[in-house]
């Protein structure tokens, strides 16, 4: 699958703070081309809005943003659209073939506020059975009048994972939820993990070795797992790190090239292409990284001893209208089968040259 991303992608869009403002410029200019209406009200009363596109009868269903501070999945969303909009084989085949209904933010209070929660300080991804919140309502309804086939649920996850034991980042991890306690293989979860085996195998020719599984613990207030429990398969997408990206510009690419690949692969009825089975090849999540490692720290500060390692990670802040990343000491210790996305090593003189001038990461060893 060859997609020239660079003149797909959206590039008024960018970054990690994306809000409503951000992207309604561009779901006006889209309503030329794709439907684009109101579903419903937050908890603050902002609306809550989808594009539809396409007129085929296989039918998915994707939301971003259900988590207000998730946004890369919003903008790889944006870039698929625009590659929807280009006049290419594969493109005119998705339409023709599939119905797809996207909300890009569903969590529009929380987008503004920068919040895992919606304004009423509620997990909306916690909320799937009873419905307490407008936005899990408007969720259900759009499931509902839709009736989908398939359902994208679009994450991000924090940089603290890695693949299995590896030191490479889960950059996409995938999970096909489960429907029950016991973790059993409905058929229609069946058909998540097949699609989750197509999308592993296209993302490993861009990604090698930065795919990983999501924990499939099972939690009926979960969305993913509620629809799975309606027999719908359903496939949860979640956002992680790409080296030196915390902007996470590369990570929607490689979302947007697997989102591609799973609507593709439905498109044209290749599912049984995939096995099941190379479900379970996919490593699972481990947290085995910080933001930074420094290892060695009683060169810099004696009171620690012999051998000690700091791991420290950052915590994302809304300051104004951009995220800050703000140092936060996270553990010391021997941090044995740790990994840093950063690393210094007091013993080495040009690392421990470089940690002098950062004065806020010397304060945190004190």
């Amino acid at each position: 699958m060859h997609l020239d991303y660079d003149k797909i992608k959206e590039v008024s869009i960018k970054g990690r703070y994306i809000t409503p403002k951000d992207i309604d410029p561009f779901l006006i200019t889209a309503a030329q081309d794709f439907l684009t209406q109101t579903e419903g009200a937050s908890f603050e009363g902002r609306d809550i809005k989808s594009i539809t596109l396409g007129s085929g009868k296989s039918k998915i269903l994707m939301w971003s943003q259900m988590h207000g501070n998730e946004s890369t999945t919003t903008k790889a969303v944006l870039d698929l659209i625009n590659f929807l909009k280009k006049d290419s084989d594969l493109a005119s085949s998705i339409l023709r073939n599939c119905t797809l209904k996207i909300i890009p933010i569903l969590n529009p209070d929380g987008a503004i506020a920068y919040t895992r929660v919606n304004a009423n300080s509620v997990d909306l991804n916690r909320d799937a059975q009873e419905r307490t919140q407008p936005e899990s309502v408007v969720l259900r309804k759009v499931y509902e009048d839709f009736k989908p086939d398939y359902c994208f649920n679009l994450h991000d996850q924090r940089t603290i994972f890695n693949v299995g034991i590896t030191s490479k980042p889960a950059t996409v991890s995938f999970l096909a939820p489960a429907h029950d306690p016991e973790r059993s293989i409905s058929k229609t979860r069946g058909i998540s993990m097949q699609i989750i085996v197509a999308m592993n195998q296209e993302l490993q020719k861009h990604i090698p070795g930065q795919v990983g599984r999501y924990d499939d613990g099972f939690n009926s207030n979960c969305v993913g797992d509620t629809f799975q429990m309606l027999n719908v398969p359903t496939i949860l997408f979640e956002s992680g790190h790409f080296p030196e990206d915390y902007d996470r510009e590369n990570t929607r690419k490689y979302i947007f090239i697997a989102m591609v690949k799973a609507i593709e692969v439905i498109s044209s009825q290749k599912i049984d292409n995939y096995l099941q089975a190379d479900y379970e090849d996919i490593p699972e999540n481990n947290k085995l990284f910080y933001d930074i490692q420094i290892k060695n720290i009683q060169i810099l500060n004696p009171k620690h001893k012999s051998g000690s390692c700091a791991g420290i990670m950052f915590v994302e802040t809304l300051v104004g209208d951009s995220i800050k990343f703000k140092v936060k000491l996270e553990e010391i210790g021997d941090l044995l089968g740790k990994f840093g996305h950063k690393s210094y090593n007091c013993l080495y003189a040009s690392d421990l040259n470089k940690l002098k001038e950062q004065i806020d990461l010397i304060k945190l060893l004190d």
